[in-house]
């Protein structure tokens, strides 16, 4: 009698998606996910190596091949959350596809024109692919077994700087030796085949809340977003006293008001801000924001910096492919260490391996800043880098999904990859800013001074220590109770 009702008991969540999950299935929806993170990934950092090129090849100003960049940040800092938002109420696979599809038809329209002001439609289109990333890490969260889910996610994350890694080098090699467009038509069909392949391959999130789209808060969100990031992006370009810029970030922060009060008044928000409050995603969100910053620093620090002729007492005059190269080494470690980076999350817990990871990359910009004399030594510190932040990467999902509601998973990770947005829109914007402020004449071209590149490199450090600290004080007795 009592097997029979113990028989007829239904079968826990785990239990049934231990009873769909053979490890060989399991294998190949990461692979597929993972190829989808990728593909965006490549989207977001290709463009940087050529953008010199790209004025006297459009035919256009500068200031115009910029907004191939802005328009991506922007479009993808709205589609981030609010992807994320639907994907946890009409389904995480669906809104993947969906992004993918962006991804897809972005590249195409980019691939076939030269008229630049198509090419910045393209690049927005490719910018609501964006939440692919955390689209992907939230849908394996919901159909994976828990000891394969840490290992997922880590591998996932790791794609934002594997891609970055990889894109370099190939943009710089496509830009020596063809075409520009030819960058749009590897992205399309990457981005094609992860599109099929998730239709044949990976199935929905059981886990769908239903409900009605918060327009309102959207709209709010959206300005606000935009009245932050475009200022950042083009301050340089502005004038960073301008009345342009200073009203645009006073406006913002007005929006972020306005939008946060409009959250907490209605029944089903875009954002759940009780939620969003809780210590642990505060202090997560923080030190991605702080993550975002020392990587994008790594790659716009790194590439450059070799490229520089030998006469300015740092530079090694490089090709752009050999300064893409240097980054590769950083984004195979990313990959590499993701297995021991979901190890450590399990041994240790996600509040401890970030900081672990932030300590790390602080170490390689200590190197960076010690060590100029040889090339190896650059990729070395740079190396350093990618492993801390593949680690620091692996463990801000983690840290989200122990402290967030089943139903909430996908916006609270999108909110995570908008704070690392957020990170690296500061660094191109402080970055650049500090590397202008400092500079030398060679043969008719300013360059950065030795000097502005070590202040910049002692800025990521002390933000890869501010982030180590904040991580530390994660409490861990509410990642352990969210994951028991």
């Amino acid at each position: 009698m009592t097997e029979k009702l113990v028989a007829s008991q239904p079968a826990t969540a785990e239990e049934e998606i231990r009873a769909h999950t053979t490890p060989g299935r399991a294998r190949l929806e990461l692979l597929v996910i993972g190829l989808g993170a990728l593909s965006v990934s490549l989207s977001q950092s290709m463009l940087v190596p050529i953008l010199g090129i790209l004025p006297d090849d459009l035919h256009t100003s500068p200031s115009n091949v910029e907004w191939l960049l802005t328009s991506t940040l922007l479009v993808g800092a709205v589609s981030v959350p609010v992807l994320g938002r639907l994907g946890d109420m009409f389904g995480k696979r669906r809104m993947l596809l969906f992004a993918l599809t962006a991804l897809v038809v972005g590249s195409l329209l980019t691939a076939v024109t030269s008229n630049v002001a198509v090419l910045i439609l393209g690049r927005a289109i490719q910018g609501v692919s964006m939440a692919a990333i955390p689209l992907g890490i939230s849908l394996l969260s919901s159909l994976l077994p828990r000891d394969r889910v840490a290992s997922a996610i880590a591998v996932i994350s790791a794609m934002l700087g594997v891609g970055g890694a990889l894109g370099l080098p190939l943009a710089g090699f496509i830009g020596e030796h063809a075409d520009f467009h030819v960058l749009f038509w590897v992205t399309a069909v990457a981005g094609g085949v992860a599109f099929v392949s998730t239709i044949l391959v990976v199935p929905e999130s059981p886990a769908r809340t239903g409900g009605k789209i918060d327009i309102v808060g959207s709209l709010l969100l959206t300005a606000a977003l935009v009245s932050l990031l475009l200022p950042l992006a083009q301050g340089p370009t502005w004038g960073w006293g301008s009345d342009r810029v200073i009203g645009l970030l006073v406006l913002a922060v007005v929006l972020i008001v306005v939008f946060g009060w409009s959250q907490v008044r209605i029944r089903e928000p875009l954002v759940d801000m009780v939620a969003l409050r809780r210590t642990p995603i505060v202090l997560t969100n923080l030190a991605s924001v702080l993550f975002g910053f020392a990587l994008f620093a790594s790659l716009i620090g790194t590439a450059a910096y070799v490229e520089a002729p030998v006469a300015s007492g740092y530079g090694f005059g490089s090709s752009i492919v050999v300064g893409g190269l240097c980054l590769l080494p950083s984004g195979i470690c990313m990959l590499a260490l993701a297995p021991l980076a979901a190890r450590l999350i399990g041994a240790w817990g996600g509040h401890r391996t970030l900081a672990v990871g932030a300590v790390i990359v602080g170490l390689g910009w200590v190197t960076r800043i010690a060590a100029t004399s040889s090339l190896w030594e650059i990729i070395l510190g740079s190396t350093i880098i990618g492993a801390g932040t593949g680690i620091g990467y692996a463990a801000m999902p983690a840290l989200i999904n122990a402290n967030t509601p089943t139903t909430e998973i996908s916006a609270a990770n999108g909110l995570n990859s908008l704070a690392r947005s957020l990170g690296t829109s500061l660094a191109s914007a402080i970055g650049g800013s500090i590397l202008v402020s400092a500079t030398m004449t060679l043969d008719g071209f300013e360059l950065p001074t030795l000097g502005a590149y070590r202040m910049l490199f002692a800025i990521c450090a002390v933000s890869a220590a501010l982030a180590a600290v904040a991580a530390l004080f994660i409490p861990y007795e509410t990642q352990h109770a969210a994951d028991s």
